[in-house]
């Protein structure tokens, strides 16, 4: 089928003689026939003039649509007018690079500042400056949005703290390091994405308001109806109702028809804490696999998850990363190649805290056995083990959750319980294998008073039990780990946490 464009000189040249002819019929006059084809034609030319194609700035500065006559909008990162030129840098978010503008003096605009917006149109040109492929030689420059460069808290040639962005959660994507980070994050949430459903998960979308604590901390934000119907006393869902602390309980319903099966979204902790590793809301990654009887199953996908999406990432963010690991944390792309190229150690609990004990450091927190790993334990097992993310499994039972399956080992009770720990970062997975096992399941559930909460959980054993296992993996700590940022409030696009809910 043809182009659009390969129709309009034959369509214009047959309208035109349709209309020559029926102006010799109707008109008498001449002068009138004229008049009305002279309208008609200077219409015909409008309608078929060409329309400037528009390009994102990723697009023009790949190349695209080279000599031809194109548009772009953005926001002006840099004005520079000399005596016979202007020249502009215009960035819409497509690209860390921005596209350089030429224009000429008379397309100066007093509104022509940094951080306005702007429409240009031009013709897309090979740069003579080595530094920049392209450049547009501006035919028009339109102001879509003013900024008043004054009152504007980013500064053109100031290099502004992560910690300073932090106070502007409204502002803060229009600096390079956020919306790099932002790119960022989007890639890597496709590369999750897509390396589930080339290993034939199937995704759930769990629900976020729940009337189950899954973790059994008890740090739940409860929801509750605000208005002039809804009554003090009276539950909306009739049971009480919390924000989701994790899918996982959801995910084991859906491991008992799906094999594989997985869910990414946001959780939320009702944790009084303001801390570096901490928020109130976050993402979590979660899955569950069925017909295993083996944490080596957890951990290779656990191993292959992060491995897949760091290349992934790595290789279609190389520009957003290198801003990171040059300005932000310079020196830390030699640890992710490292991360990368090296298999994943995985030490017991019970070797983990033989180490810590042999170890010359002095901790702050007791390193017994039985004693949960707190950060500087799980930071300092990571080093130990050459900076390399490792696995930690066997966990002592009492530590872990009602559905963490009993290893039966005494006198050491440990359960098929694992957490991945990483640099700078420390826990970043977490995962088990769940007890299947019918009357073991009662009696824990029957010791902890849960049996009638969890009745439709013991359901889940009665009809069809398979052995099986999962683990949930925190979006914003992984970002952390590849990207080197110690603050997890400058991985999130908009943060939460204690006495903190900007926006």
């Amino acid at each position: 089928m043809f182009g659009f464009r390969s129709f309009i000189p034959w369509e214009v040249s047959k309208l035109v003689a349709m209309f020559q002819a029926a102006a010799q019929t109707v008109f008498v006059s001449s002068a009138a026939a004229s008049v009305y084809r002279s309208v008609f034609l200077v219409g015909c030319r409008r309608y078929c003039k060409k329309i400037p194609t528009k390009l994102r700035i990723s697009e023009a500065l790949s190349g695209a649509e080279l000599g031809a006559e194109v548009k772009v909008q953005g926001w002006v990162r840099s004005v520079r007018p000399q005596k016979n030129n202007i020249f502009l840098h215009v960035n819409d978010g497509s690209s860390l690079q921005s596209l350089q503008i030429v224009g000429q003096a008379k397309l100066n605009d007093p509104l022509l500042t940094f951080g306005s917006a702007v429409e240009v149109t031009g013709i897309l040109k090979k740069s003579p400056h080595q530094k920049q492929p392209v450049e547009l030689e501006a035919e028009q420059i339109r102001v879509v949005g003013e900024c008043n460069p004054v009152d504007f808290p980013f500064k053109i040639k100031d290099r502004h703290s992560l910690e300073y962005t932090r106070q502007l959660p409204h502002l803060r994507c229009r600096t390079n390091a956020f919306s790099s980070l932002l790119r960022i994050r989007s890639e890597a949430t496709a590369a999750i994405h897509s390396y589930f459903k080339n290993n034939g998960f199937v995704q759930i979308h769990t629900p976020i308001i729940t009337s189950n604590d899954c973790e059994g901390a008890g740090e739940l934000f409860k929801v509750e109806p605000s208005g002039p119907d809804f009554s003090d006393d009276e539950e909306f869902f009739s049971v009480p109702a919390f924000l989701t602390v994790s899918g996982q309980l959801h995910l084991e319903v859906m491991s008992g028809a799906f094999s594989r099966v997985y869910t990414f979204g946001p959780t939320f902790r009702a944790e009084n804490s303001q801390s570096r590793r901490h928020l109130a809301e976050f993402f979590m990654v979660e899955a569950e696999i069925s017909f295993t009887e083996s944490l080596d199953d957890l951990t290779k996908v656990m191993e292959d998850m992060f491995r897949s999406a760091t290349e992934h990432v790595m290789a279609r963010c190389v520009e957003d990363v290198d801003l990171f690991h040059r300005h932000v944390t310079p020196g830390h792309r030699d640890a992710v190649e490292a991360m990368l190229n090296k298999s994943f150690p995985v030490i017991t609990y019970t070797e983990a805290i033989d180490i810590l004990n042999r170890s010359s450091e002095r901790f702050t927190f007791p390193t017994d056995w039985g004693c949960d790993l707190m950060t500087e334990h799980e930071k300092h097992l990571v080093k130990h083990c050459g900076n390399l993310p490792v696995f930690v499994t066997d966990y002592p039972y009492d530590l872990k959750p009602f559905y963490a399956r009993d290893n039966q080992d005494h006198p050491r009770h440990t359960a098929a319980a694992v957490d991945l720990l990483v640099p700078g970062v420390g826990e970043l997975c977490g995962g088990s294998l769940r007890e299947e096992r019918l009357n073991l399941l009662m009696a824990r559930l029957k010791q902890a008073g849960l049996e009638d909460t969890y009745s439709w959980y013991l359901d889940l054993r009665r009809f069809g039990s398979v052995p099986h296992g999962g683990f949930g993996l925190g979006f914003e700590r992984y970002l952390q780990c590849i990207l080197g940022v110690d603050n997890i409030k400058d991985v999130i696009p908009f943060p939460r946490f204690s006495h903190s809910c900007m926006l």
